[in-house]
């Protein structure tokens, strides 16, 4: 058996004295494809991260079968009220999917792609800011962004769309953080305490 295949039907082989456990059963070709599609939608993740958890959870759930599609939630919205960047969310998916292995190829995925992206355009976004090319650019994803935010939060809000009370909840805190200065935090504590009594 060549030494790839090996290692892709056994995850645990010993490498200079290195047990490879963790990886929940994925091998390293899984690994490679999973790297692989995050650095595709790392290039795509105009909004950041967090506008590519709809196509995260497409392959990981449905074409995939490695999470469930509550864990897939669950997941998000620890990464999302903890302190810390957005792309949080990504690092949960791969300790789920592959443990630490799966961590570092779903970030190096989604990071390495997009910020070598980010500081290449920003360097020549700001020689030619008052092009006429890159004004239309910045004004048409605006409305490109906007459109994948609201995805990512439908399909966030699939397994409580039922609740009544969790409509009442999203739309009290989009009313909230977009009137007020009040923290999140109150508005995380509302959330913690109504899913405690079981009302959601």
């Amino acid at each position: 058996m060549p030494w790839g295949a090996a290692l892709s039907a056994n995850p645990q082989i010993v490498i200079g004295g290195w047990s490879m456990l963790g990886m929940h059963g994925l091998g390293w070709v899984d690994l490679a494809q999973l790297c692989g599609h995050c650095m595709v939608l790392s290039l795509l993740a105009v909004g950041g991260a967090m506008a590519t958890a709809p196509d995260i959870q497409r392959y990981l759930v449905q074409e995939r079968g490695w999470m469930g599609a509550d864990d897939f939630t669950a997941a998000v919205a620890i990464a999302q009220s903890a302190p810390g960047p957005n792309v949080l969310f990504v690092a949960l998916m791969g300790w789920q999917v592959a443990g630490l292995a799966g961590v570092v190829a779903m970030l190096t995925g989604i990071l390495l792609p997009s910020s070598v992206l980010a500081i290449t355009v920003a360097r020549y976004g700001r020689r030619r800011a008052q092009s006429l090319a890159m004004r239309a650019f910045t004004g048409g994803m605006v409305p490109i962004t906007l459109g994948l935010l609201v995805s990512t939060g439908w399909l966030l809000a699939a397994p409580v769309r039922a609740h009544p009370v969790a409509w009442l909840l999203v739309l009290g805190t989009a009313a909230v953080a977009a009137r007020t200065r009040l923290s999140v935090l109150w508005m995380m504590a509302v959330g913690a305490v109504v899913g405690m009594l079981g009302w959601v």
